[in-house]
């Protein structure tokens, strides 16, 4: 079957869908777009279901090759892309025709570009999910969760849904000339934080360290004494934010352990996690308290947006 072959491989585009649930006793993690609402709205403008698989683009260095025509949908970071050398907006449903590239360079705003395709890309499920997950060998177009590489096919079996644009204001990227606000709803131990550490974490920027990745993103502040005693590990969900001894933050995304023993202040919403895959390395951020119902219905909501 014709498709999109890869041409370049950059050093990280991954296959990704709405990742892995109903696995994680068995010690398999949840895996999926780190920016699940960019994937999300590149699946809407296509007439897809929101957690369709798609291609996760990590700071760019891909350039595909179109063996067929094609209706595609991009969102998520400016990666610089181009096709056929002329630049291509993100937010946006495109089509490329037989014998044409789609090239993405390097980051302008974001980390991370979702590349859409009709009906969702053909790849075949493991434990439930397509998501790559590089560390377990799960997922992907060979189910051993490797990387696209060289030579790769993308193919897809469905057909584009009706036009669409994105609605105004949907895509704006984290440092877009506002503060970056991540919300945090309060865990179990963060009672037992000093008082001037919890003040500090959510009264203070911190800063994205260079040690992020899908596992996680380490910040760099004030630190943070946990005065608690010592844990018995327990399950790790998603936004999960641990104080390991030298008091800074580590927040645990889509690719993280499945338990833990860190004091953890709580956990980001699913919202912030996925803002917070957007943010480079150097970006300030800060963390807001939010009850977890409210945090619910905010979640709602953008659900209810796909329909």
């Amino acid at each position: 079957m014709k498709g999109l072959i890869v041409e370049r491989a950059g050093p990280l585009a991954l296959i990704q869908d709405g990742g892995r649930f109903g696995v994680r006793h068995l010690g398999v993690t949840q895996g999926g777009a780190a920016d699940w609402v960019s994937l999300g709205w590149a699946n809407w403008l296509l007439g897809n279901a929101p957690q369709a698989p798609g291609v996760e683009i990590t700071v760019g260095g891909l350039t595909l090759y179109a063996e067929a025509p094609a209706t595609l949908a991009l969102t998520g970071a400016d990666l610089g892309a181009t096709l056929d050398d002329e630049p291509l907006v993100p937010g946006c449903r495109f089509t490329i025709a037989a014998g044409q590239r789609l090239a993405f360079e390097s980051p302008r705003a974001g980390l991370r570009a979702y590349l859409a395709f009709p009906g969702g890309l053909d790849a075949t499920p493991v434990l439930g999910s397509v998501a790559s997950t590089v560390r377990e060998s799960l997922g992907g177009l060979d189910g051993q969760g490797r990387v696209l590489t060289e030579g790769d096919c993308l193919t897809w079996s469905g057909g584009a849904g009706p036009e669409r644009t994105l609605p105004s204001g949907v895509g704006t990227l984290p440092g877009d000339g506002e503060r970056v606000t991540l919300a945090l709803v309060g865990g179990a131990q963060i009672a037992d934080f000093s008082g001037t550490s919890v003040f500090e974490a959510f009264n203070t920027a911190w800063t994205i360290d260079q040690r992020t990745d899908r596992m996680g993103v380490r910040l760099t502040g004030p630190e943070l004494h946990y005065q608690g005693e010592g844990m018995v590990s327990e399950g790790i969900p998603l936004g999960a934010v641990q104080v390991p001894a030298d008091g800074q933050p580590i927040i645990l995304l889509n690719d993280r352990q499945t338990i833990g023993g860190y004091p953890r202040l709580g956990a980001l919403t699913p919202l912030a996690c996925s803002r917070l895959a957007q943010c480079q390395p150097g970006t300030e951020v800060w963390l807001t308290p939010v009850a977890a119902g409210q945090a619910r219905d905010v979640h709602l909501r953008q659900l209810a947006c796909w329909g």
